[in-house]
């Protein structure tokens, strides 16, 4: 009878010591009358084929409801988290003790007991810790949330909360990241694969570790045939065609150029960002791959410069890939749009274009010899003078003393004003050596000013964003000036094309040949500290860069080495199944008559100097 006794005294202690506890713990509850969570809004960006390409901050996903939820994506989460979801009330027992048994008898925890309820109750309003106290917190909040919500709205709740790796945080925004589509269109497999991070995000993110994140699904889909959920047939297709739907892309590490460039832009764009975004980039992520390949092969073979940088625009000046150095990891420093370098003959494109405005026909003769400008004599690369040559070859074989020539005969004021004209923003010294490229720019808006050959003579605004929204799709900037309008007119783009094409058929762009008309200039600053190529095709604009970041002298690194050789490598890889196309120019019939007027006068000047071939018959030739 004693024994009995203090055992009902034991019992009753108990009970007031559990009473007294979970009174506590009810007078303790953190706060429920929101299930809204604090976090930073996230900044999304797509390339233009709509592929994730960066994420910053925590990207939650939109709001799926239960009736839009695949119906094989909820039966892969119930046999993976929880296959007594919609019989127990929020704590399921029968599993604790299921649980308790199973890791006894292998001595170690390989399973838990907690339901769906149970993790969003402690994913809603508890903190990581492991404490009696949490737990039971854990566990009156799971029966308040399935007094308060139906057993659907639970299950919608929690996969639109849960975190599934790659910052990614419910069903939508882990099917966008990891399949680029939305959670309705998710087939069997990609069901599986979402249903398999719940247990480790981190270890089956098939971004990854994608041996893993297969071995896992499979077993899902296994456990799913099991529980008659789906035919075995079912599980050997959905294995069988994994390869087909669950393909990854992981935007190469070079895009971090890119993305660092725009984030400011989004902020003047949109200004304060306090919520979720979603910005549409002019970004080719294939483009950025084959142009990280490309650069990776060709610097390689060039030790003596420690960076190169690559940029390529469409033809209304939207950035399609930058490079903007060797690695990203080892340094952040853009050399497309930070780094300001002297162009060298590059920028002589500004000096014949100012002439031919001026005049100036590629037919013309002038001569190669010493020229003094107030005690200053520009040299030539090869140090010597060739005397009489065409204008199309000076500019062709890039010849500085002629160059010079036209610059003082045009006025440097000219040649400063094309280059504005054409989008050069940086200082312009208006010095002699002006014509050879001594003031520094920088390799997007040097690209940018050739984009406006490319584009017949319509001026370029370089931008990267084409739209951005929020997660609602709620448009928030969308961009639509797309230039200046006309800077030049068709029949002077059409003579400094061809004069650029002949620089690749039979200049110093030689190396920069490929299997369509492509048209390009080469550019060598002093020293060999600075090597360019910009050149364009009727598709795309690419510039090429090669240097080292403490300006010290290059080992036989001109433009027309390997800036030229990496421009090719990037162009004949970029066109691939793209029909050859003629550059982008038209003649009005002003234009022509105009042209045609020019030849004439350079046909009269000729014979003056072939008396053995009359006026009349040099006309005959050239236009009969």
């Amino acid at each position: 009878m004693k024994a009995l006794r203090w055992l009902l005294i034991l019992f009753i202690w108990l009970a007031l010591l559990s009473s007294m506890a979970v009174t506590w713990s009810l007078l303790n509850l953190p706060e429920t009358e929101s299930i809204q969570i604090s976090r930073q809004p996230s900044i999304t960006f797509l390339d233009k084929d709509g592929r994730i390409i960066a994420s910053y901050g925590d990207i939650y996903g939109k709001s799926i409801k239960f009736q839009n939820l695949p119906e094989n994506l909820i039966n892969a989460v119930i046999v993976t988290e929880d296959k007594r979801f919609f019989q127990h009330h929020g704590v399921d027992f029968r599993g604790i003790l299921r649980a308790v048994y199973v890791n006894i008898k292998e001595g170690r925890i390989v399973q838990g007991g907690s339901t769906i309820t149970q993790q969003l109750a402690k994913n809603l309003f508890l903190t990581p810790e492991r404490s009696y106290t949490r737990k039971l917190h854990e566990l009156i909040l799971s029966i308040w949330l399935e007094l308060r919500f139906s057993k659907k709205q639970i299950l919608s709740i929690y996969l639109n909360r849960v975190y599934l790796g790659s910052g990614t945080y419910g069903v939508q925004a882990a099917s966008e990241k990891y399949f680029n589509k939305k959670v309705e269109d998710l087939n069997l497999y990609e069901c599986a694969v979402i249903a398999s991070l719940l247990k480790a995000p981190s270890r089956f993110n098939p971004i990854a570790n994608k041996s893993l994140s297969k071995e896992r699904a499979s077993l899902v889909l296994e456990n799913m045939a099991k529980d008659r959920m789906i035919s075995e047939d079912k599980v050997k297709q959905a294995k069988f065609n994994n390869q087909k739907y669950a393909k990854f892309t992981t935007p190469p590490k070079s895009t971090r150029y890119f993305i660092d460039w725009l984030l400011p832009r989004v902020k003047a764009y949109v200004g304060e960002i306090n919520q979720d975004l979603i910005v549409r980039t002019t970004l080719d992520v294939k483009l950025q791959k084959i142009a990280e390949e490309s650069l990776n092969k060709i610097t390689t073979n060039y030790p003596s410069a420690d960076q190169s940088a690559l940029v390529s625009l469409d033809l209304d000046g939207g950035v399609i890939s930058m490079i903007g150095g060797r690695d990203y990891g080892d340094s952040q420093f853009n050399r497309v749009t930070q780094a300001k370098r002297q162009p060298g003959s590059a920028f002589k494109l500004f000096v014949y274009l100012a002439g031919i405005e001026g005049g100036v026909s590629p037919e013309d003769l002038m001569v190669d010899s010493k020229i003094n400008i107030n005690g200053w004599s520009p040299k030539n690369y090869k140090d010597n003078y060739i005397g009489e040559v065409s204008v199309q070859d000076a500019f062709s074989k890039s010849i500085n003393t002629v160059a010079v020539k036209i610059s003082e005969n045009i006025g440097r004021d000219k040649v400063i004003q094309m280059a504005r004209n054409m989008g050069i923003n940086s200082p312009i010294l208006n010095t002699p050596s002006l014509a050879l490229g001594t003031s520094e720019v920088n390799l997007l808006e040097l690209t940018a000013a050739y984009d406006v050959l490319a584009n017949n003579g319509n001026g370029v605004f370089v931008h990267g964003i084409r739209s951005i929204e929020n997660t609602d799709g709620k448009n928030l900037f969308t961009r639509k000036i797309q230039g200046p309008g006309k800077i030049l007119d068709s029949s002077t783009v059409r003579i400094m094309t061809k004069m650029m094409e002949e620089t690749i058929k039979t200049g110093t762009g030689k190396q920069a040949k490929i299997n369509r008309p492509a048209a390009g200039k080469t550019g060598t600053s002093q020293s060999l500290r600075d090597a360019w190529f910009v050149g364009f095709t009727s598709n795309i604009v690419v510039g090429v860069w090669f240097g080292n970041d403490d300006d010290s002298p290059m080992e036989k690194i001109t433009g027309g080495t390997a800036p030229a050789l990496l421009w090719s490598e990037f162009m004949k890889k970029a066109h691939l199944n793209i029909q050859p196309r003629a550059l982008n120019y038209e003649i009005t019939s002003t234009e022509s008559a105009l042209e045609n007027k020019r030849k004439i006068k350079n046909l009269i000047e000729k014979s003056k100097r072939e008396p053995k071939k009359n006026v009349f018959e040099s006309i005959l030739d050239n236009f009969f």
